[in-house]
């Protein structure tokens, strides 16, 4: 197994507490594109209470795949969830072969010892989902290459906290990492009776922690853009509790060409308007850039389960094929700027989630 720099966040943050009030959950977010299909896969894992003996105590895989198809299996034994302390591994079994304890095993002895489950590391990640009916719904097994962290190229030292240094603090709900802006993959999926297969394409990883998911959310992510391979975007916006009180922050993260351009709501000049569903608008500007991202909607999407204090429910909706349009400048006054980059997609994934959306959401922050 590979050894790999250490991005913030990237190890499982529970550390044995006993049951209690506080819910918690850990989850766990990977895309997969295949630009030469126009397709995504989308793995989401999660454990909920996993010390175990609540109403919300378990895990879930759920799969959003090829034209927003959707499967989800639940993981029952919190006992059958593991998950390094220190750097990104993690995986569940609902059952194996031989009756052993769920841990990390060899990548050529899984499907051996496994009949349902996953394991992700950063370089490498396999499992298996079946059918109620004890049929294979869905197969997979690919190696991943990272390429940026989040800050920097992924043999660098220049891993960074996504939320920041207070990220580090117990006081925002809930933590947010990219754990992976952009890393290429190949292998292999095998996914409702279709085998695909790929070499070298585009991979993204990111995960939260905490009691529930935001009140309300954002989201736009997309490193699958034809004439730009080396491009990675990753855009959020959300109400956040902080301790005794709730804000509206945003961020922005590009990678590009060996540089990270960043933009903060805390720190930058910072607008978006999102519509309910159908259209993201967000704006940046730093001293020195600055950015405009403009998201569509040409499907309606797909729902998807997010952990919430009364565990996962339907308040997440996405679309694997939406529109991002990005522009990116560089200021030298302040009123001159030259064109850094522009860049289209047609495979961006973007979403909406929380509530209300009864109308768009507007906000503009002012530094």
């Amino acid at each position: 197994m590979k050894s790999s720099p250490i991005s913030p966040h990237s190890g499982y943050h529970w550390r044995g507490q006993g049951v209690s009030a506080s819910r918690f959950f850990e989850g766990w977010y990977l895309r997969l594109t295949l630009p030469d299909v126009a397709q995504t896969f989308a793995f989401m894992y999660s454990i909920d209470d996993p010390a175990g003996g609540t109403d919300h105590s378990g895990g879930a895989a759920q799969i959003l795949g090829p034209d927003e198809s959707y499967y989800c299996r639940s993981f029952a034994d919190v006992n059958q969830f593991w998950a390094w302390p220190h750097q990104l591994g993690l995986g569940h079994w609902r059952s194996a072969k031989n009756g052993e304890r769920s841990q990390y095993i060899n990548a050529a002895d899984f499907s051996q010892v496994v009949s349902e489950g996953y394991q992700v590391t950063s370089h490498h990640h396999q499992g298996k989902l079946l059918l109620p009916s004890g049929h294979t719904k869905a197969e997979w097994d690919y190696c991943i290459t990272p390429v940026y962290g989040w800050g920097g190229d992924w043999g660098s030292a220049r891993h960074k906290a996504t939320a920041g240094w207070l990220s580090y603090l117990p006081v925002f709900e809930p933590g947010w990492q990219v754990l992976m802006a952009h890393g290429l993959a190949s292998g292999w999926i095998y996914w409702q009776g279709k085998r695909y297969t790929f070499d070298r394409a585009p991979a993204y990883a990111e995960k939260n922690w905490g009691g529930a998911f935001p009140i309300k959310w954002f989201w736009l992510q997309c490193n699958a853009f034809a004439d730009v391979p080396d491009l990675s975007v990753t855009a959020v916006g959300g109400v956040r509790d902080v301790l005794t009180w709730q804000e509206d922050v945003g961020l922005i993260g590009i990678h590009y060409q060996g540089e990270f351009y960043e933009f903060l709501s805390t720190t930058s000049s910072f607008s978006w308007t999102v519509d309910p569903w159908g259209y993201w608008h967000l704006s940046a500007c730093s001293y020195r850039y600055r950015v405009e991202i403009v998201g569509r909607a040409v499907d309606e999407g797909a729902w998807v389960r997010v952990p919430t204090h009364e565990g996962l429910r339907w308040l997440c909706r996405d679309t694997t094929h939406g529109e991002m349009q990005l522009r990116l400048w560089q200021r030298a006054g302040k009123n001159e700027e030259s064109i850094i980059l522009t860049a289209t997609s047609q495979l961006a994934g973007l979403e909406v989630g929380g509530g209300p959306w009864d109308e768009a959401w507007v906000v503009e922050k002012l530094t």
